[in-house]
């Protein structure tokens, strides 16, 4: 049998839109707490009320996650006000599109602050409560530009190539205290970070959703203990 969630905390990055507002809202069904984390307080707000319809607690922080002083103190919060966390999804982000040579060098290194110092903070922030409980469960969310790079993309691959290290690293290291890490791989999902102002005119039919992959996670947090996918790829099945 897989695992009841009802009961569980989870802290969401990025939770203010896109994939982390929908994963929240999903684990919320379930029964699910929320501690949402995003740099925009409305937003944040917002996604906070929705999860709360579903008779769960939520709580917010606005942090930027490239800070590890900021972060620290986040957690904290989320900590002391909703309980240490039981599931960490690491979806934060920020694109980056330009050739190696033309783009400014505080520019390239802006995914590297986030993407990956980013997700290196909260996962070092949170991971003793989950050493601590012996057992627990990592979302990394990376890309499948994580996988294989494509012109115009150097800061933004190497930083989810970096992702996908980290996080092989890391499932080796916590296995023995029963905590899972997983991480996924999407391709073009219609989320704000990618198609921005275009977003609405994206055919639902064609793009993979949020929800597609709050969905997928779901699934995977309810697999039995002894098992989880230690990565996976998604893939819109014909948006041509």
């Amino acid at each position: 049998m897989g695992q009841d969630l009802t009961g569980k905390i989870a802290y969401i990055t990025g939770a203010g839109s896109g994939i982390g507002r929908a994963t929240a809202i999903e684990l919320a069904k379930e029964g699910v707490h929320v501690g949402l984390i995003a740099r925009t307080e409305s937003k944040l707000q917002y996604v906070a009320e929705e999860v709360k319809a579903y008779g769960v607690q939520a709580d917010y922080v606005t942090v930027d996650i490239a800070d590890i002083d900021a972060v620290n103190q986040a957690i904290d919060q989320l900590r002391a006000n909703l309980g240490s966390a039981d599931i960490l999804i690491n979806n934060a982000g920020v694109g980056s599109k330009g050739n190696l040579v033309d783009a400014e060098p505080e520019e390239w290194k802006r995914p590297i602050e986030v993407n990956v110092f980013g997700t290196y903070h909260v996962t070092r922030a949170v991971l003793p409560d989950l050493i601590e409980k012996n057992k627990g469960d990592i979302i990394n969310i990376s890309s499948s530009n994580g996988l294989k790079a494509t012109a115009g993309s150097s800061a933004y691959s190497a930083s989810k190539f970096a992702v996908q290290g980290m996080s092989e690293a890391l499932m080796q290291e916590v296995r023995p205290y029963n905590i899972r890490v997983f991480t996924m791989n999407p391709s073009l999902v219609a989320t704000e970070l990618v198609f921005g102002d275009q977003l609405e005119q994206k055919n639902e039919n064609k793009y993979m959703q949020p929800e597609d992959l709050a969905e997928f996670m779901v699934s995977q947090l309810k697999l039995n203990q002894r098992i989880f996918i230690k990565q996976s790829l998604q893939w819109a099945t014909n948006p041509f």
